[in-house]
């Protein structure tokens, strides 16, 4: 039996989750230093800064880690050092070349379970890490992680959704949660082969024009992701819920705050969605459409029973800020 969601509730809880809060902050550091306009050679908003380099794109992204993230779990904060850039490459479409890591500790056998964590998880995706910072003299202990990464003249972007596509879910399930954290892991332990192939889904689909849109699954979890991706397009759009894929045993609200360790939304022309879907289905991870955009936006969330409740009106208020130019209107 189904059991009976409060739509409502729900609603409150995604727009109330701490993931949803930092998000928030974006809003405020893109005014002061002048990066709303999407319309730029480098728009904001993205997974990635896209550079226009030739015949195609250099992708350069950046990932901070919270303290407490670090001192709680050191070797997976290191291991997501790698893991969490290398998903933002493939959620532009593009393939990572190097990475660089700036790391503060109090000495160096606390800084040694994060640097295990960088070393496998570079070792596991394939790609080297080819220099940074590290300072094992600290007052505390910090992590930030940098990518580059490249791709062609196909890009997933943040500001191409458009009415009418379908927003598509797909989701690593076969993985766990590192309790008591929302992190679900499906990447540690598992073959580098297997790793780096799910990855290439992403370049592939950019490349053979399947998708115009994507963002990787956030600590915003599942729908404030999607806000993030619509606000950057000026679209809206209602997100069945029943219907974004998630472990059976995970209960929906735990499951709207989870960052999957492979996780997208990519905006798709509906005619394209079982092609989409197939392609991570003989990968065995789990795709569906999950909702429709329209030119609201306002996004909703709705139910089996067809109750819909907002969780962001964009004309009222911003969340990222990342949608207008740089008077503060739509672009």
């Amino acid at each position: 039996m189904t059991a009976v969601i409060d739509i409502q509730a729900l609603a409150r809880q995604i727009r109330d989750a701490r993931g949803v809060a930092h998000k928030r902050d974006i809003d405020s550091v893109v005014a002061r230093l002048g990066l709303g306009g999407r319309h730029a050679r480098v728009p904001v908003g993205d997974d990635c800064a896209a550079i226009p380099d030739g015949d195609g794109h250099l992708l350069l992204a950046i990932e901070g880690f919270l303290d407490s993230f670090v001192a709680a779990d050191p070797y997976f904060a290191g291991y997501c050092g790698i893991m969490v850039n290398l998903s933002d490459v493939a959620a532009m479409g593009g393939r990572p070349l190097a990475v660089v890591d700036a790391l503060w500790s109090r000495d160096a056998a606390e800084a040694g379970p994060i640097l295990a964590g960088l070393r496998d998880a570079a070792t596991l995706y394939g790609v080297p890490v080819v220099g940074g910072h590290t300072n094992t003299r600290a007052a505390a202990g910090n992590l930030a992680v940098a990518v580059l990464g490249r791709a062609g003249r196909r890009l997933l972007t943040s500001f191409d959704a458009a009415p009418g596509d379908d927003l598509v879910a797909a989701i690593d399930l076969c993985g766990r949660f590192r309790e008591p954290h929302p992190y679900w892991d499906a990447s540690t332990g598992a073959a580098g082969e297997r790793l780096r192939g799910d990855l290439a889904l992403l370049p592939g689909l950019a490349e053979d024009g399947l998708a115009e849109a994507a963002k990787d699954i956030s600590m915003a979890g599942v729908v404030g992701t999607a806000l993030m991706l619509l606000e950057c397009s000026n679209v809206g759009g209602v997100i069945d819920l029943d219907a974004i894929p998630r472990p059976e045993h995970v209960p929906l609200a735990r499951w709207l705050t989870a960052f999957p360790s492979f996780g997208y939304l990519l905006s798709v022309r509906p005619d394209r969605t079982p092609a989409v879907c197939a392609r991570f289905a003989e990968r065995s991870i789990a795709a569906a459409s999950i909702g429709r955009l329209d030119a609201s936006r306002v996004v909703r969330v709705c139910d089996a029973t067809g109750a819909e409740a907002v969780v962001w009106d964009f004309v009222a208020s911003p969340l990222i800020g990342c949608g207008q130019d740089s008077t503060g209107g739509a672009s």
